[in-house]
């Protein structure tokens, strides 16, 4: 089920702080030939709020805070992923994500009059942004070029086929497809 969206103020100053200290840090991890494996991976991780040993993430990678951001033991994560981790993004153990994979956990109301509300909003912005996290829990596979949108959970041990924009709940132990994201099949717990 998809969770309540809350409303961000995204010009707040610790959040611009955290912002150019992630774009910085990510501009020389994702850029430097003179980082070993090794360096690259030890600033990423010090921008994220967690990754579990042996998590790994192939640049160039983005992400928008950082802290905000969880990765499990062992997850791998591909090359050109992009997760915009306005609201939290936790992803669980022996994770891969394929290449291109986008998080997203921000979004704007349908409606102009909602989305760009005369005198702007409660923080004195011109737009409201509303945000919801995401959960990836343990095993799971995401294909290349997958959209996974703010408020989705995706249960234990399932596969989102390439290309797919998950826009809702994906249950544990299945393979699902498409745009939008649905089940196909159900895996068997024992191959």
């Amino acid at each position: 089920m998809i969770e309540v969206l809350t409303e961000f103020d995204g010009r707040a100053p610790e959040l611009l702080r955290a912002a150019e200290r992630c774009r910085q840090q990510l501009a020389r991890a994702n850029s430097d030939p003179a980082l070993s494996l090794d360096e690259r991976q030890a600033l990423i991780a010090a921008l994220l709020a967690s990754v579990g040993p042996n998590g790994w993430i192939e640049t160039p990678f983005t992400c928008e805070f950082g802290v905000h951001l969880r990765v499990g033991a062992r997850t791998f994560v591909n090359r050109n992923c992009q997760f915009h981790d306005t609201a939290a993004i936790t992803i669980g153990d022996d994770v891969l994500v394929g290449p291109g994979v986008q998080i997203i956990t921000a979004t704007h109301p349908l409606h102009p009059d909602e989305r760009i509300p005369a005198g702007g909003n409660a923080f004195g912005t011109p737009y409201r942004t509303q945000v919801a996290p995401v959960h990836i829990g343990h095993r799971v596979w995401i294909g290349a070029g997958s959209i996974i949108l703010g408020g989705v959970t995706i249960g234990d041990g399932t596969t989102i086929g390439a290309g797919s924009i998950v826009t809702r709940d994906i249950p544990s132990m299945v393979v699902a497809v498409g745009q939008p994201a649905r089940v196909l099949r159900t895996l068997d717990p024992t191959p």
